[in-house]
């Protein structure tokens, strides 16, 4: 697939942290309940930590007790590529950015409860979040 963002594997290690780029260029997992966004509960929007894109409001953010940031549904069905994930001997549906292919986390069909049954599961690394106005 071709992305908005294309910058060499160089540049993004000299953009991102050691941690970051081990999440979101070589699709790693930050450890369980280590994420800085997990307990976030204000209103805003989260984004791609490497380029800015837009991905999930607050509204759909839910505690799935899973140990990552949670989320029902994308902002826009276009703003992440889903591709099947084979590795570590399971199948899974692996969600990453649209604009710069950036490995966020993985989509499960396991959210009870929620208006989609989606339990999208985001590494906090790959996501900046922006607070709403307090204006």
């Amino acid at each position: 697939m071709s992305y908005s963002v294309d910058k060499t594997d160089e540049q993004w290690r000299a953009e991102l942290d050691p941690q970051q780029y081990a999440v979101l260029r070589q699709a790693g997992t930050e450890p369980a309940w280590s994420g800085q966004l997990l307990s976030e509960e204000r209103a805003g929007l989260y984004t791609c930590a490497a380029c800015g894109a837009e991905l999930f409001q607050s509204g759909t953010k839910f505690d799935s007790h899973c140990g990552w940031p949670s989320f029902y549904e994308s902002v826009r069905p276009e703003a992440v590529e889903l591709i099947e994930d084979r590795s570590h001997g399971m199948v899974r549906t692996e969600v990453r950015c649209a604009n710069c292919g950036s490995h966020l986390g993985h989509v499960f069909p396991d959210g009870f409860g929620t208006p989609t049954g989606d339990r999208y599961c985001m590494n906090s690394l790959a996501l900046e979040f922006s607070p709403e106005s307090e204006a």
